[in-house]
């Protein structure tokens, strides 16, 4: 037999720690019952009603049956005649619910099979469904946002990070090489999916991978970018690399560039120290579109460009000396480059 207190103590438990509340999990206990019952005692059709006592310390099981004068489904149907006294009032086409508690309940192997199999599988299954949706809740409206959370666990292939109390993963296909986990530490993410899947239900995908991550860090350190005065026209990031990242603004007066540096250094030290020393290539917006692909190669030296709008592509002559810098290891700075622009670049060698 089992015991219902502790049940309820594991109810408790796991509201505690989960962040879920005790009516949902009750009723995630009693849907896992119904389930098991379904498979052990009737069938898929059979209309299960389970009710947890906490205070008298009973479970109650009943199935609801349609009285009919010919029984085909013996797990639906039920005569006057089976009813007996119980029948009094009662009339075919009426439905009634039978108490099978003491039938369930009385047979301890079945109702071993209930709680050890059935019962225990729909319970995690659900549970597992309940987080999905209360993280997901907890993050729908934040996708493109950034969000600022500790962590509480490192694990071989995710972190697990705390969000009001709530635990969220990030998962080794969202994490950079570059960073450093420790528990404890609290570190920027981009929220970069809130989904309803129908596959898989409710998702939340959480990165420090994405390129939002460093746009996002960049406004909350720069004034400027805020008000409007300084604008992102271009960024591209190979994480754990590099990012370069074109400004613009309508004033003269102003350097956009320098609004992102800040007073020595200070204001793209605070988003390189929040990307584990990532490198950031900040480079001022021209309307000269050979210097400006010149900026975007950088360190290496270009002698010569050619732009072709039709076919979106950059011509770029270099020497042989500038070939390895402009490429980058293993071409990441001209596929950098490349995306931060949206042309396809094509070095040429130098002619003698």
């Amino acid at each position: 037999m089992i015991d219902i207190k502790k049940i309820e103590t594991a109810i408790n438990q796991i509201a505690a720690e989960k962040k879920i509340p005790r009516e949902r999990l009750v009723e995630i206990i009693e849907s896992a019952i119904k389930t098991a019952y379904k498979k052990d005692f009737g069938n898929k059709d059979s209309n299960v009603n389970v009710h947890l006592d906490f205070d008298t310390g009973e479970i109650e099981i009943s199935v609801e049956k349609t009285i009919v004068e010919t029984i085909e489904n013996p797990d639906l149907e039920i005569t006057l005649a089976e009813l007996g006294d119980a029948a009094e009032g009662l009339s075919i086409g009426d439905t009634i619910e039978i108490d099978v508690s003491d039938e369930v309940l009385s047979d301890a192997e079945g109702f071993g099979r209930i709680a050890s199999q059935a019962a225990r599988q729909v319970i995690i299954q659900k549970i597992q469904e309940t987080e999905k949706e209360k993280i997901y809740n907890l993050f729908r409206g934040k996708e493109g946002e950034i969000v600022n959370l500790k962590i509480d666990l490192v694990e071989k292939n995710r972190v697990l990070l705390d969000y009001n109390g709530n635990q969220v993963v990030l998962p080794k296909s969202e994490q950079v090489s570059k960073d450093k986990y420790i528990p404890g530490q609290r570190i920027y993410l981009s929220v970069a999916k809130v989904e309803e899947d129908t596959a898989v239900g409710p998702r939340v995908t959480l990165t420090r991978k994405d390129t939002n991550l460093v746009a996002k860090l960049f406004e909350m350190n720069v004034p400027e970018l805020e008000d409007g005065t300084v604008e992102i026209v271009s960024i591209a990031r190979t994480p754990g690399f590099k990012t370069k990242i074109i400004v613009a603004s309508e004033y003269d007066e102003v350097d956009p560039a320098g609004c992102l540096i800040g007073p020595k250094g200070a204001r793209v030290r605070a988003v390189v120290d929040d990307i584990a020393g990532e490198k950031i290539d900040i480079i001022n917006y021209t309307a000269n579109r050979e210097e400006l692909v010149r900026k975007s190669l950088v360190p290496g030296i270009i002698e010569k460009v050619s732009i072709d709008e039709e076919s979106k592509t950059i011509r770029c002559t270099v020497s042989e000396d500038e070939k390895a810098k402009v490429l980058g290891k293993g071409g990441a700075n001209i596929n950098l480059a490349s995306d931060l622009l949206g042309y396809k670049i094509i070095l040429e060698a130098k002619e003698d």
